[in-house]
């Protein structure tokens, strides 16, 4: 009966194929800490929301909080929902809200009522066919008939769906080329709640003292979105 042979010794070739798989998978291991690295000290805003604060108040819910009041802190009053069946807005002549936030870039920006800059501030739905109808039609018009400089155009993207039409609204809107700046809400909705939100796309024009001066929800027209810029001048 012949005896089986026993194994050798790996050849010199082997053991370099061995040390060099070793290293690849390092480096591959390495790189990817690196990118996570990156990521998670990064200002971009993932998930297409983001952390907001409301007056002196913040919320953490872009970022896994539970969007909790901070401790010992305070609100600015929110406007009170919108109802457009009613004649006399009891938000007209209140300070907007200072909300402060980031764009889907991760660059800082505030929305307030104490910078002396009259507004109109529009806040959007990806998922929302109003939305998805206005914004190029305000686009195009704009094109046109760009925003005076006595008036600042804001957007707030809100109500973020993943998986829903037109998600993430970051590739939505630069897809047809707004260029007006937005602030990326928070996972609980926060600005557009304090300012009052019943439905989409959402409008609340401010004068230069940061006054509400008239609010609307729906598509409007260019001549109504003429008219409503024309409010916040005065």
């Amino acid at each position: 009966m012949t005896s089986p042979k026993k194994a050798g010794p790996p050849s010199s070739s082997n053991g370099a194929a061995i040390w060099i798989g070793v290293g690849a998978v390092i480096v591959v291991l390495g790189l990817v800490a690196v990118f996570f690295a990156r990521g998670s000290g990064s200002d971009v805003v993932e998930g297409q929301t983001g952390t907001v604060a409301v007056g002196d108040s913040s919320t953490t819910m872009g970022d896994g909080g539970t969007g909790d009041t901070a401790s010992g802190s305070e609100t600015s009053a929110s406007l009170p929902v919108y109802d457009a069946t009613v004649n006399d807005d009891p938000a007209v002549g209140m300070t907007i809200p200072t909300v402060t936030g980031k764009d889907f870039d991760g660059n800082d920006i505030t929305i307030s009522g104490d910078d002396g800059q009259a507004k109109v501030i529009l806040f959007v739905a990806h998922w929302c066919p109003h939305c998805q109808r206005e914004v190029p039609l305000l686009k195009g018009h704009l094109d046109d008939n760009p925003m005076p400089d006595d008036v600042e155009l804001l957007t707030v993207s809100t109500s973020v769906k993943p998986g829903a039409d037109n998600y993430p609204p970051q590739k939505w809107l630069e897809g047809v080329g707004w260029s007006a700046p937005v602030l990326a809400d928070d996972e609980g909705s926060s600005v557009a709640q304090a300012y009052g939100l019943s439905a989409f796309p959402y409008f609340v024009v401010v004068d230069g003292d940061g006054k509400v001066v008239e609010r609307a929800s729906g598509e409007l027209t260019t001549e109504q979105f003429d008219d409503a810029v024309a409010a916040a001048q005065g």
